[in-house]
């Protein structure tokens, strides 16, 4: 068995997804201290959630992660949470880089979601296909 496979009290799962978040009008205010500190944000939120961040890196202008997740977790409110905490706490931490914000606002409303891992579609549907259907 996979490694990432995990269990919950009535789910086996083995969920993830590639989260990627830009800066409101792609101003250029990340820099690597930044993002340092912002992955220590995302950790500690992800843990909370009973996510795990398995990935992040990101530019001067949008990140990446890559995230484990259970099926009761909503993608949207992590979101949600990720952006509207981690903006709070870099304003906190890196007085200075609020000027960089857009009218105060470090995202933009829009994000990157995508389902990651596991077989492709194309084998996953040929082997549902395959099935021995009950007469």
């Amino acid at each position: 068995m996979s490694s990432d496979i995990r269990f919950g009290r009535h789910v086996v799962f083995n969920l993830h997804a590639h989260l990627v978040f830009v800066t409101k009008y792609r101003r250029k205010v990340l820099n690597q201290k930044i993002l340092d500190d912002m992955k220590n944000i995302f950790q500690k939120i992800a843990t909370e959630s009973q996510v795990i961040l398995k990935e992040f890196n990101g530019e001067e202008d949008h990140v990446h992660l890559l995230i484990h997740y259970p099926p009761k977790v909503s993608l949207a409110k992590l979101v949600n949470s990720l952006k509207g905490v981690s903006s709070r706490r870099l304003r906190q931490n890196w007085p200075d880089l609020e000027k960089s914000y857009y009218q105060g606002v470090l995202w933009s409303p829009s994000y990157f979601a995508g389902s990651c891992g596991g077989a492709p579609l194309e084998i996953v549907r040929r082997y549902i296909e395959a099935q021995q259907t009950p007469a």
